[in-house]
């Protein structure tokens, strides 16, 4: 495991009149109005106030490989592995079947995300309901052909069973799988029309959804060019607060103590956890269940942190399914040594292979986001000084603690957007 340093390995100078980055640039905006609040208000009422008054489109762009689309009659094994290849946890669905004037409403079906398709396979392979006089779709027979085949069985709702190895190599060579399109699921399930915010909503508004609201990412849409014109997630949001180090207004916030801004907001006894023997699935159907992003793998103390496992990684499942052909059965533990593994020799570095990365709860917040920000990783787990779980910190736990909620913000903001289905997640 790492553990985090106060001695924190990225030295950030302070910042000069002619930032290097867009998003230090952005931050010295912030620092100019900052400046000239009135001096009765709280530090976070006086970023409350800044960042109204910042329109979302000074947030600096996206890369381009983060900005893409996909089209509605793209296969759902297509769609997995463009997310996987460009490192992205979702991305914009695009109707083919739309006209060239369409508006960005009916130009976009909604949002195809590794969330979205763990909730699917699982649903997929759930017995239907006693009452349900229908039977199944041709889909969900091909499934079932497949998990029999598989020696899979049926996968109840609650607890995930022992999963053989090959499993999902028949999983992803079966027919149904290569020639599901993501419009065949796409208005049935997960992907309702998704929200998005015009170029001229303000910065705090995007930061609240980022936040209170649990988006992971924001499109920005452009009506007069009726498509998005970027899409800004908490990720790139903990990127721009690390490029601000050293500003003022960063510096009061952010030299303060974990402890002291309330985090972690989950403690122990809160964190949804899977126990290294327990099957793989289990953690993606904990995920679903508990809507959360990802969970820590435990010994069987569960107090021991082993490795971690986010929605994301059900690519490795889908993308590598030869890696587990070996397994009898696919439990965390074995999936933590296959992936790795497999990493090791196609990827080199990455922050799974690297192991867990802890931290205290006498950091202070720039520590945390410094190396939130180094790392590329979404969540830290917090220790004792023994190295027992203590409690969860993701991005959007230190998003909500920089801005706060005005009372009646949103107002009608929210009219119109549809409800989400009860198995789905933002």
């Amino acid at each position: 495991m790492q553990l985090m340093r106060k001695e924190n390995a990225i030295v950030h100078e302070v910042m000069q009149d002619s930032p290097k980055s867009p998003e230090a640039r952005l931050g010295m905006k912030v620092e100019d109005l900052w400046d000239v609040q009135e001096p009765q208000l709280s530090p976070t009422e006086k970023l409350n106030a800044c960042f109204e008054s910042i329109p979302v489109s000074a947030f600096p762009p996206a890369p381009s490989s983060q900005v893409i689309e996909i089209k509605s009659d793209t296969s759902l094994a297509e769609a997995v592995q463009i997310l996987s290849e460009h490192k992205i946890l979702s991305a914009p669905v695009v109707d083919v079947d739309a006209p060239e004037d369409a508006s960005w409403i009916d130009r976009y079906i909604g949002i195809v995300e590794f969330a979205g398709i763990v909730v699917w396979i699982l649903h997929q392979s759930e017995p239907p309901s006693p009452r349900s006089t229908t039977p199944g779709s041709a889909l969900e027979v091909a499934v079932n052909r497949v998990t029999n085949a598989a020696g899979f069985g049926i996968l109840g709702p609650e607890d995930a069973q022992a999963t053989s190895g090959n499993f999902f190599e028949a999983l992803t060579s079966s027919e149904f799988y290569k020639n599901t399109k993501v419009r065949d699921i796409a208005g049935s399930f997960r992907w309702a029309p998704f929200l998005a915010l015009q170029k001229s909503n303000s910065f705090l508004t995007m930061l609240l959804l980022l936040s209170n609201y649990k988006m992971k990412s924001v499109p920005v849409v452009d009506l007069g060019e009726a498509k998005i014109d970027n899409i800004v997630t908490q990720s790139s949001v903990i990127h721009m607060l690390a490029e601000c180090a050293g500003l003022q207004w960063f510096e009061s916030w952010g030299t303060k103590k974990l402890s002291e801004i309330g985090l972690p907001l989950m403690t122990r006894d809160h964190v949804v956890k899977v126990y290294e023997e327990e099957p793989v699935l289990q953690a993606f159907k904990l995920m679903r269940k508990k809507r959360v992003g990802a969970i820590p793998i435990v010994d069987s103390s569960g107090i021991k942190v082993v490795g971690n496992i986010s929605i994301r990684d059900v690519q490795f499942l889908l993308t590598a399914p030869e890696i587990y052909h070996d397994y009898r059965s696919i439990t965390a533990k074995n999936f933590l040594t296959a992936v790795r593994s497999y990493l090791k020799k196609h990827q080199g570095t990455s922050p799974f292979v690297s192991g867990m990365v802890v931290c205290t709860k006498n950091h202070s917040v720039k520590e945390l986001i410094m190396k939130l920000d180094s790392e590329k990783i979404h969540r830290v787990y917090v220790v004792d000084d023994a190295g027992n779980l203590e409690g969860v910190i993701t991005l959007r736990d230190i998003i909500s603690r920089l801005v706060h909620e005005p009372y009646g913000y949103f107002g009608d903001f929210f009219d119109g957007v549809l409800p989400l289905p009860l198995n789905s997640r933002v």
